[in-house]
């Protein structure tokens, strides 16, 4: 029996990771399909219960979903219940187990991102989604000490940052008012600044101002395409990376929990790089600002 393994999000017609984990399980001989079920959120549970029969493996969640579906699994691991947020589910005979991938993608994009430099331990994110979560998580058990969240809608960092606040009961971390001069503040104490916001993935914009950009940041945008962001900070002198690296290894070990083998990781890569020349790109953020919000989620893929 061909296996089943679903895109859960609303919409999901631009999705990245159809390419590459269908292409990963053709080239290991699994006898397994990746579809992009696009289900809004009065369809979810529905569509979670459809999982628990024999031909599904399991599923990628992505954009609005991916703090919904926390209670409709029965499992969470460590990293789904630390952010509370599931990307990726697997099986345990008819029981959902939630896991968040994207905390490791995370990791592995901040390690390349800081290099052979010492590990910094301040941090300013933008974004409250499920990719600011994996974000601000990976943070705190990588040890940074200070770490600043803005959004447009200050109750919902708010939110965010009281959700870590027993894990983060160590350091600071602090949801401050989306304003420039605030941001500029923030910037100039920072090492590091994270774009988990999705904007910039349809238009030509920056969520920061270029002049407001400090030299020698560590920059790394979620958003799969070198963006306003990017080159503005690289303009002013900053280390800059996209979100190629985090989409790529949340994949590969979404790949190895559903089938139990290593990930093809470059041909992963390869088929990337081919959707990217395609045009696709991909962030792990939210919707932001007014006529922004349906075009971002299409363009949206944060399951991967």
């Amino acid at each position: 029996m061909t296996r089943r393994v679903v895109l859960i999000g609303h919409p999901v017609a631009h999705s990245l990771s159809g390419a590459m984990q269908q292409a990963a399980f053709d080239a290991q001989g699994i006898d397994a399909t990746y579809e992009l079920w696009d289900r809004p959120p009065v369809q979810l549970g529905e569509t979670i219960a459809q999982l628990r029969t024999d031909e599904f493996l399991g599923a990628n969640v992505t954009i609005p979903h991916k703090e919904r579906v926390v209670p409709m699994v029965d499992r969470l691991t460590e990293d789904a219940h630390a952010t509370g947020a599931v990307n990726t589910i697997t099986k345990e005979g008819k029981r959902l187990v939630g896991h968040n991938t994207d905390v490791p993608g995370f990791r592995v994009a901040l390690d390349r991102l800081v290099g052979k430099q010492k590990m910094p331990r301040q941090a300013v994110v933008l974004g409250s989604g499920g990719g600011a979560r994996a974000v601000v998580h990976g943070l705190i058990t990588e040890a940074f000490q200070r770490v600043i969240v803005f959004n447009r809608h200050l109750h919902r960092a708010e939110g965010m940052v009281k959700h870590f606040g027993r894990s983060a009961a160590h350091m600071e971390l602090r949801a401050m008012p989306w304003h420039e001069s605030i941001i500029e503040a923030e910037l100039a104490k920072t090492k590091v600044l994270v774009n988990a916001t999705s904007i910039g993935l349809v238009t030509d914009e920056s969520p920061v101002p270029a002049e407001i950009i400090p030299p020698e940041l560590l920059v790394l945008d979620l958003i799969y395409s070198r963006t306003k962001l990017l080159r503005d900070a690289e303009s002013a002198g900053c280390t800059v990376q996209d979100g190629e690296l985090m989409l790529l290894h949340q994949g590969a070990a979404a790949f190895t929990l559903w089938t139990g083998q290593p990930a093809p990781i470059d041909l992963m890569q390869a088929k990337l790089a081919e959707a990217r020349a395609g045009g696709l790109r991909s962030a792990e953020g939210e919707p932001a600002g007014p006529g922004l919000e349906g075009a971002a989620s299409a363009a949206a893929d944060t399951a991967g």
